[in-house]
């Protein structure tokens, strides 16, 4: 069984990836794929009460998150649409491409520590679209956000589901991992910033023209700045609710979007309904990518059946009786995360090696968060902030592989190595 649906799921993942040549949307693929994953998995295991409850389980983890996305892409469309980034362009001056792509990088890295990367992801991305005209220049970008979030979210105890689990489970702790990580997170950063710098050279920034019904109907200042600040609070405060409540960030987020869909609707109660409808959550919540969010539920499902079937756990054990040095191991891990999703990975990592062997704050548990939270930049389907990208931009597979992963691969590497220096350096 564990062969037919490690070649399954091999399958499903090259028809992600070579979407545009066999021309068969990738969204259809990753369907096909978790519902063949499932069906082969119930059939073999004969019990229908547990695969009913795994899945029961899968589904669960999968709908918080789909939840948390379409709430942050809706907050992310009405702050748009209400003209609301035009308050962080105007803070802006630069002209030139490689100067705006360091501001860009080094920004979204301290914003993805401070939210999570999925979101800071989707607020960048979606701001990029306001400052750049040329698609080619806003998928370099994206290429660059997804590293950078991805990097910014793995020295801090909120800013990636990953260390978030560790942190919970009693792995890490806040100072420590701060501490530790975030020098070769850093670094992880700054090698692509470098090369993708060089890349662009001094091209001009060039901006998108102004769509009409902007022209015609633009926002007041007062609008504006409420509904920026509004939407950035509420994405800003989820991390606060879930420690305060101990709830899924899922049902904070959802709050907030409650909170500023009846402020947003005071703002606009005066106006007739055929001025105000643009800016209105109902509108924003059509213009979210649904296909991208049915993608992100057939990938998340499809690697549960992997985790269920015990085909992680299977790989972590051979490699840690194969590998044995527990540097590589955790290496091997973090650039397995960019085939697959970094969540089981992790999760099956942390049940195999026991807290009374490997503390709280070990070498194991820190570069653990480094290389799982950064190793998924290599791949675009390697971490929600590149599927939320991919789906964002529309960019492609192998434009990501061809464009971006060498450089991320050159960072994750960079980084791996700082932190292996200074922990010894420190130990």
């Amino acid at each position: 069984m564990s062969l037919l649906l490690s070649s399954l799921f091999v399958f499903a993942y090259l028809a992600i990836a070579l979407e545009h040549p066999l021309k068969v949307n990738k969204t259809a693929s990753a369907l096909i794929g978790a519902g063949l994953l499932w069906t082969v998995y119930a059939l073999a295991q004969g019990d229908a009460a547990l695969v009913n409850a795994q899945l029961g389980d899968s589904l669960m983890g999968t709908a918080q998150i789909v939840f948390f996305l379409i709430a942050a892409m809706a907050i992310v469309e009405v702050v748009d649409a209400h003209d609301g980034f035009e308050v962080l362009t105007a803070l802006i001056q630069t002209k030139r491409l490689s100067t705006l792509m360091w501001l860009v990088g080094v920004f979204t890295f301290f914003l993805s520590s401070i939210l999570d990367n999925l979101t800071t992801t989707i607020v960048m991305v979606s701001l990029m679209k306001r400052l750049l005209a040329e698609r080619e220049d806003r998928m370099s970008f994206a290429g660059v956000i997804v590293i950078a979030a991805n990097a910014g979210g793995a020295w801090t105890p909120i800013g990636d589901v990953t260390t978030t689990m560790l942190w919970i489970g009693g792995q890490i702790t806040t100072l420590a991992i701060v501490q530790g990580v975030f020098l070769a997170s850093m670094v992880n950063l700054l090698v692509p910033l470098v090369i993708s710098g060089w890349q662009v050279g001094s091209r001009p920034v060039v901006a998108p023209q102004r769509a009409a019904d902007r022209q015609t109907l633009p926002t007041t200042p007062t609008e504006r700045w409420v509904v920026l600040v509004l939407g950035l609070a509420v994405l800003v405060l989820v991390p606060v609710f879930k420690s305060v409540t101990h709830l899924p960030p899922f049902l904070g987020i959802l709050l907030g979007l409650g909170v500023l869909w009846a402020v947003a609707d005071l703002l606009h109660r005066r106006k007739a309904d055929a001025h105000k409808q643009h800016l209105t959550l109902v509108s924003a919540l059509a213009r979210i990518d649904m296909g991208s969010i049915v993608f992100f539920i057939g990938i998340l499902l499809a690697v549960a059946v992997l985790e269920h079937s015990h085909i992680l756990g299977a790989l972590a054990h051979w490699l840690d009786v194969t590998v044995g040095r527990l540097d590589l191991i955790v290496m091997v891990i973090g650039l397995a995360s960019a085939v697959v999703d970094n969540v089981p990975l992790v999760a099956a990592s942390m049940g195999m090696y026991d807290l009374a062997k490997y503390p709280a704050d070990s070498f194991l548990w820190e570069f653990m968060a480094y290389c799982a939270g950064t190793g998924g930049s290599i791949l675009i389907i390697g971490s929600a902030a590149g599927v939320a990208a991919m789906g964002l931009e529309r960019i492609d597979f192998l434009w990501y592989l061809r464009k971006v992963s060498a450089m991320a691969l050159a960072g994750y590497l960079a980084g791996a190595l700082v932190y292996l220096v200074q922990y010894h350096w420190l130990h």
